[in-house]
């Protein structure tokens, strides 16, 4: 660059400020064909996202959450049905296996979607408490759930999914409690599924790259922006839900004991990022 250009440019950012990276997104998702009709579906965590998708595929949906007038809101707007349930509460985990079944008429499908990150900012950051938190709500919540889920399918002698919603960072080394939870999430799915195929209970996990929600304080409808993503961009909840869809219709009965890491290649360690980074 000449010194004529670099001067200018300079100039430029001083009277006009440094640009902002801009990104938005347009998403295709497959037009609404009863993929998952007849389902009965469990969601943890509330994930709107979520629900619409199975609910316009034809699935029955109950979604759990600790807040009944944001679930009252949310079914109201879907389509479906809610039940409050604060996830840490494991003692209530039967009885309450019990209300979904007779309020869906019947329960095949789990999503463990209820997760939280308390970010701290490195290990020495993290306390009793923090570690506690999350992982009382990431990693023991969803353990005996699924428990909970397995015996009441297996009275029954049907067929059933659970689905996990893990994290890219389950993925990579971490020096915080989310992504060992989400490292500890991986391993419990394929523990669980090489156990319960043969009872056809299939059991896989969506781990996802930094996507737009609650948890990391990006709207959908903002700037997508992330240069840490492969794409540059930050998912939607439509992307994550289209792969989930997939995951707990009949197309994908052959499938089972599997991590879709749903971030473009990111956290594929290949020979070019060895070199790179040594």
């Amino acid at each position: 660059m000449g010194i004529r250009k670099y001067i200018k440019r300079v100039g430029r950012y001083l009277l006009e400020g440094i640009p902002e990276n801009h990104i938005t997104a347009n998403i295709v998702t497959i037009a609404p064909n009863d993929l998952l009709k007849g389902r009965k579906i469990l969601i943890t965590g509330g994930s709107r996202g979520l629900a619409e998708k199975f609910t316009n595929e034809g699935a029955d949906v109950l979604i759990t959450g600790r807040n009944e007038e944001s679930l009252k809101r949310s079914a109201r707007q879907i389509g479906c049905k809610y039940s409050v349930l604060d996830v840490r509460d494991v003692k209530s985990f039967q009885s309450f296996i019990d209300k979904s079944d007779h309020a869906l008429g019947g329960i095949d499908s789990l999503v463990c979607n209820a997760g939280i990150s308390l970010h701290e900012k490195d290990f020495f950051h993290v306390t009793e408490e923090s570690f506690e938190e999350q992982m009382n709500t990431n990693l023991r919540s969803n353990v005996f759930l699924a428990q909970e889920f397995i015996r009441f399918v297996l009275s029954r002698n049907i067929g059933a999914n659970i689905l996990f919603i893990s994290s890219e960072i389950g993925e990579l080394q971490d020096n915080r409690p989310y992504g060992w939870t989400k490292a500890a999430i991986n391993s419990f799915v394929r523990g669980l599924a090489s156990n319960f195929a043969g009872k056809g209970i299939r059991i896989n996990a969506i781990s996802p790259g930094i996507t737009c929600s609650d948890m990391t304080g990006l709207n959908a409808d903002g700037n997508l922006y992330i240069p840490t993503n492969a794409t540059k961009r930050a998912y939607l909840p439509e992307e994550i839900a289209e792969v989930a869809a997939f995951l707990l219709s009949d197309c994908s009965k052959c499938i089972s004991g599997q991590i879709i890491v749903c971030n473009n290649g990111k956290t594929i360690y290949t020979r070019e990022k060895v070199e790179k980074h040594g």
